[in-house]
Parts: structure tokens; C-alpha cells; sequence
């Protein structure tokens, strides 16, 4: 009689559990979004990206992520934050633990070249509760209105190749202005160089010389420890369209026309411009170049960088992208 008794019982068990089974799935989706762990999938931009990609969060409270792949092996990292990118394979799950001391919109991102929309494969943590949010100042080529879509020759470029250490010399007859950070950051070396061309204390110079100053002036904007910063975030970010040596070259563009010299208006991609051109490049301001990067390239297919770096990050960038040219 007992042994009966269990084959029934496990028999009724048996046929419940299959008559739950279709709404399992249903009750999984039915779980409350603000809870604190999230199991988010990854794949390439195309199919979908992050799913989800956009998730809630508490200020002070622990949220757990779990991440999964289902096609390649992509990276995952949250934009202008210290922690380290996690790599997110295929049929297997990785945790990320977060904190958050702040309201406000985080943005996550892939950080593998997982296709050549890699870019937009992003996503949002939105952070509630108490505290402060996160106020950022108005980026310097919005507040110079600067068209930064525009095209913009330089002036004037150097005859020859620049010595900023015989520039250096010159130091003690510049005007306080050329030393100036914002003069630095809202003026291209091209209209700089005319304007240092006009200082009575300079007029003897060379052209050269007045070059070599402007080149100076350059490097101190930086130190070599930055520049080795920005060279990875180069290399991770921007030289699979930018090209390793700045050319516009990268292996993501070869199929892409030149850039039009007339401004990108059009919408069509086109290829980056040739930063190793001193043409092209020194006639942007700084404040330009990070606008650029800040809001990214209308009609280029220039992803947009402001919500990922930091603003030292994409000071360093310039600083390291202006170099392509300068060593020229």
C-alpha cells in the first residue's frame, strides 16, 4: 500500500510539474524589474546588443549584473568609471558587483570589436534615491558655438619639420596669453602661429622659429605619462576606424570613400580625415577636436564618446592626436 501511496503521489508531482512548465517562462518575465540582480545578454549590435539595455538602480545599494554571450566574445564597461572591463563569452555567465553614490544615467558599453556596429552597442543604468546627481559643465565647443561639422584648412602650416626643445628657447619673449590654457584650448596652431607672428618681440623670428614655439606650446599641454594613456585608449577606441598611425585608414573604413573636403552634410560615411595632415589638422582648435569626439561625426559614422570618457581623458586624446601631425 505504500509503495502505491509514493507512485501516485510522484505521478501527481510528475504531471503538475509539466502542466507548469509552459508558464515558467512568464513568471520568470514577471519578476520585478527593481530588484537588485540582472541577467543581461550580449549580442552583436545587429541582433539586438544588450538585452536588456537599460536597467534600474538605488543609490547605496548592491547591484549584481550577470552576463552572457550568445554569439562572440564581447566586453562590457561602464563610461567614466575606474573599474576594469569584463569579457563576456559565449554560454558562459560573469558577474560584475556595483555600487552607486550618485543619481543619475550611466552608460554601459561593449568594449570588444564585435562587428563594425560595435559602437552602438550600449546601454543605460538609471540611478535613483538621495544625493546630488551628476552635473556636468557645458562642453567649451558648445559654449564657443563652434560648427564643428564645418570644414576648417589651416591657414598657415610649417615648411619644415618642428623642434619644440629650440621653441622652448623663445619661451621668455611670449606673451602671457600664449602660455594661457584657454588660449591653448580654443585656438588652432595655425591661428596661433599668426597671431605670435604679429608680436613685436617676435617679428624677427623665422617662420620656422615662430613654428617651433607653437609646437612647444603643444607639448606642455601634456606629459608623457598622459600620452601613454591616450595611446591605449587610441588603440582600443578609435584606431579600427582612425587607423593606427592616424591616416584614416583603419581596417573598419577601407571600403569607404575619402573624406569630402566640402563638410560632411551629405550623410554618407566616409572615410576619417588623414590626421597626419597638417592641413587638415592644424587647423582645428582643441576645443574642436573634442567636440568632435564628445558628440561624435554627423554623417560620418563617428560614434559619440561624451558619455564614456572622462573629460582628461578626452584632453589627453587630443593632445595624442594633435601628435600624428606634429611629428609629421
Amino acid at each position: 500500500m505504500k509503495q502505491e501511496y509514493w507512485a501516485r503521489a510522484l505521478l501527481v508531482v510528475l504531471i503538475g510539474a509539466a502542466l507548469l512548465i509552459p508558464f515558467a517562462g512568464k513568471w520568470l518575465q514577471a519578476i520585478p524589474n527593481d530588484l537588485p540582480t540582472w541577467v543581461i545578454h550580449a549580442r552583436r549590435p545587429e541582433k539586438g546588443g544588450w538585452s536588456p539595455n537599460k536597467i534600474t538602480a538605488r543609490v547605496g545599494e548592491p547591484l549584481k549584473l550577470r552576463l552572457t554571450s550568445e554569439d562572440v566574445i564581447h566586453g562590457f564597461a561602464i563610461g567614466k568609471m575606474d573599474e576594469p572591463s569584463v569579457e563576456v563569452e559565449p554560454g558562459k555567465v560573469v558577474e560584475v558587483n556595483l555600487m552607486f553614490n550618485q543619481p543619475g544615467t550611466y552608460t554601459f558599453y561593449c568594449t570588444r570589436w564585435c562587428g563594425k556596429n560595435h559602437w552602438r552597442m550600449r546601454g543605460v543604468i538609471e540611478v535613483v534615491g538621495e544625493g546630488a546627481p551628476i552635473v556636468e559643465d557645458q562642453p567649451l565647443y558648445l559654449k564657443m558655438r563652434l560648427e564643428i561639422d564645418a570644414p576648417h584648412p589651416a591657414e598657415e602650416v610649417p615648411s619644415n619639420s618642428v623642434d619644440p626643445q629650440q621653441g622652448s628657447t623663445f619661451a621668455s619673449l611670449l606673451p602671457s596669453y600664449a602660455l594661457d590654457k584657454q588660449t591653448y584650448r580654443t585656438s588652432s596652431p595655425a591661428k596661433l602661429w599668426l597671431r605670435l607672428q604679429a608680436e613685436q618681440k617676435l617679428i624677427e623670428l623665422s617662420d620656422d622659429e615662430t613654428w617651433n614655439i607653437v609646437a612647444w606650446i603643444w607639448e606642455q599641454q601634456t606629459s608623457p605619462e598622459l600620452l601613454a594613456e591616450a595611446k591605449q585608449l587610441y588603440a582600443k577606441n578609435c584606431a579600427a576606424c582612425h587607423g593606427e598611425t592616424g591616416k584614416g585608414d583603419g581596417v573598419m573604413v577601407r571600403d569607404l570613400m575619402p573624406p569630402d573636403t566640402e563638410g560632411h552634410f551629405s550623410g554618407e560615411r566616409t572615410r576619417p580625415p588623414d590626421f597626419t595632415d597638417p592641413n587638415h589638422l592644424f587647423g582645428a582648435s582643441p576645443a574642436l577636436l573634442e567636440g568632435k569626439i564628445i558628440r561624435g561625426g554627423m554623417g560620418t559614422g563617428m560614434p559619440y564618446w561624451g558619455p564614456i570618457l572622462t573629460d582628461e581623458q578626452i584632453e589627453a586624446l587630443v593632445s595624442y592626436i594633435f601628435q600624428f601631425a606634429w611629428e609629421k
